[in-house]
């Protein structure tokens, strides 16, 4: 996997390259990363990339030209390793970032991530050159360098061999389209809560119908959305059924 990224800002992507699983990863070769100052690109000697809005308004824009610059030589490179780029650019306006939307892209050998600044990019850059626009949600973010930093996590995590057990990958939140179900860990008892009996029973199929169940309960709970999206099965109904009852007392 290449990530090659557009950014005034290279090293607030260290926080990926540095720390943790992503920088697991990087060492064992799992991914590639470089970053594309479009000040490189600028012609001028001041190295001037942004300039006023035609029509006038606050704010500047991201010129043309340097982004441009920048995305054509990542094309040289990724074309050199017979790469197809796919050139994602993050905006309010894009597609809200999921799960699906993540191991979509983590299915791709190379993404180019524009990372804008100011009041964004030049549109007619846009329409050129990008072939998809993403959000992480409605709110506005000073540049498109968190997204990017979000989007290269999420993705590096489905990367076989990134994690200490592949597994942890299959039972994250939002995989089944459920939130996970709560964790424990020592001690047994905690300031008087115990550790549920079932967890520590040893005995794995009643362990997994107990966390199908809470999945379902703390989805039903804190976003019924994934469960009105996603629909239930008769046997995840039964389950959820069930949760509800011991939550009220009923069960």
């Amino acid at each position: 996997m290449r990530f090659d990224v557009i950014t005034l800002f290279p090293n607030l992507f260290d926080s990926v390259l540095d720390f943790g699983i992503t920088s697991r990863a990087l060492d064992r070769g799992l991914f590639k990363f470089q970053a594309w100052n479009p000040r490189d690109f600028a012609t001028d000697a001041y190295k001037t990339v942004d300039d006023r809005p035609y029509g006038g308004g606050p704010g500047m824009v991201m010129l043309a030209e340097p982004v441009e610059a920048a995305l054509d030589a990542i094309e040289a490179v990724q074309a050199k390793e017979g790469l197809t780029p796919w050139v994602v650019y993050f905006t309010p306006r894009g597609q809200t970032l999921n799960h699906a939307k993540v191991m979509e892209l983590a299915a791709r050998p190379a993404l180019t991530l524009i990372a804008g600044r100011y009041e964004g990019v030049d549109e007619r850059v846009l329409q050129r050159r990008v072939d998809e626009e993403i959000s992480l949600g409605d709110f506005v973010l000073s540049g498109g360098e968190i997204p990017a930093l979000a989007l290269m996590d999420a993705i590096i995590r489905q990367l076989p061999g990134s994690l200490g057990n592949d597994s942890s990958a299959v039972e994250d939140s939002f995989v089944g389209g459920l939130l996970d179900a709560p964790c424990y860990t020592r001690p047994e008892v905690y300031r008087n809560e115990v550790v549920p009996n079932v967890l520590k029973s040893g005995d794995h199929k009643a362990i997994a119908r107990w966390r199908l169940k809470q999945s379902l309960g703390l989805t039903w709970r804190k976003r019924p959305d994934l469960i009105a999206r996603r629909g239930l099965s008769p046997d995840e109904q039964k389950l959820l059924d069930e949760f509800r009852r011991e939550e009220e007392g009923l069960g």
